[in-house]
């Protein structure tokens, strides 16, 4: 039997109280950014700096995962936001709307983005679901791809929770969670048109706590998924054989999603859903961590116009 490495680490990066961080971003500037689903910011800190340089910006919608274009170097991203893809001026916060997800007004009153991918072909997949605040969460998500020649597609269908998506280093096999399943799938991959087929399980979450689910993950460059478990303080370094050989420990239960910045995981989580019960768990939900891990990322794609 592989002997599983853990990790722990108590200490946040950046004490925060994010209501829902996602999406951490490693820029090229070694810069991060993350956001906060429900309190509706963007946050940027220089690693070179530290904590003390984070900054804050304020945004008109929530946004749940974000991506660099290519050829915007510096001030202009992409991302996914309550009602579709738009565009984000990285120093202002500004937001503009470049396709929407949903054509009725009520259904998309109804939805919000809550995270995706670019892959190699620089198409950006965002997956979206119930916005909680306006409704509970069934299984109406749909899964979206949007082109360079900014045509939307709809992939996947009859999602919960969508979160990650990732990509194999050879380009045939794509990676997505969906979380109330606790599975993570994985379909064949088609990089010259971005046809998936053959959904199967890649990994299932058992462990003992009764709401604990993968979330987001990140793929390392030796072919494995670090998944962060949402309701259980950890995230878990998954081979490509779907077998737990890692993980990381940490001090609050709500773990929403790991990032690559070099050989560092960025690690979000979310605020306490039961403070009084996980009293501890509390003091830190909401917080940024930073661990090394000893092995750095897959490379970043681009959104392409």
């Amino acid at each position: 039997m592989t002997e599983t490495k853990k990790i722990q680490r108590w200490t946040p990066y950046i004490p925060l109280e994010c209501g829902l961080g996602e999406a951490p971003f490693y820029e090229a500037t070694n810069h991060v950014r993350f956001v906060d689903i429900v309190k509706k910011k963007l946050h940027i800190v220089d690693i070179s700096q530290g904590p003390s340089s984070l900054i804050t910006l304020d945004l008109q919608d929530a946004v749940g995962i974000t991506a660099d274009i290519e050829g915007a170097e510096g001030e202009e991203i992409i991302v996914g936001a309550k009602y579709g893809y738009a565009t984000v001026n990285r120093k202002t916060g500004a937001l503009s709307y470049l396709k929407k997800f949903f054509d009725d007004p009520e259904q998309a009153k109804k939805m919000r983005s809550n995270d995706g991918a670019v892959d190699t072909s620089g198409r950006f997949w965002v997956g979206t679901m119930c916005d909680p605040t306006v409704t509970d969460p069934t299984d109406v998500g749909v899964v979206f791809r949007l082109d360079p020649d900014m045509t939307l597609h709809r992939m996947i269908e009859q999602v919960t929770i969508p979160n990650s998506i990732g990509w194999s280093e050879d380009d045939k096999t794509m990676f997505f969670t969906d979380s109330p399943t606790k599975t993570i799938s994985k379909f064949d991959y088609d990089a010259a048109t971005g046809d998936i087929s053959n959904r199967r399980a890649y990994f299932e979450y058992s462990g003992d706590e009764e709401d604990a689910a993968p979330d987001g993950f990140a793929i390392d460059t030796q072919g494995c998924l670090w998944t962060a478990v949402f309701g259980a303080g950890k995230v878990l370094r998954i081979s490509p054989e779907g077998k737990v050989i890692g993980e990381v420990l940490l001090p609050t239960r709500c773990i929403s999603c790991p990032r690559f910045a070099g050989e560092d995981l960025i690690i979000t989580s979310a605020v306490e859903e039961d403070p009084t019960t996980y009293a501890e768990s509390a003091k830190f939900g909401g917080s940024v961590f930073r661990i090394n891990v000893g092995v750095s990322g897959m490379p970043i794609r681009k959104w392409r116009r």
